[in-house]
């Protein structure tokens, strides 16, 4: 899977000093996660629906 750095999202509460995630939905269908701070270990994938679950999870403070 080749990702454009362009494309991808950083997360609206990531801060300078905090850890960070970075976000990018995939034609394939799945979603890629990756630190932002250890870009250079790669990412995870994961289906969309599941990481809309997890991010709906946290908005709602059940995780």
């Amino acid at each position: 899977m080749n990702i454009t750095e362009s494309a991808w999202h950083k997360s609206s509460y990531s801060k300078a000093e905090a850890n960070c995630v970075e976000a990018v939905c995939v034609a394939s269908g799945n979603a890629a996660i990756r630190d932002t701070r250890n870009r250079h270990l790669g990412h995870l994938t994961v289906p969309v629906q599941e990481w809309a679950a997890f991010l709906s999870g946290v908005r709602t403070e059940r995780l």
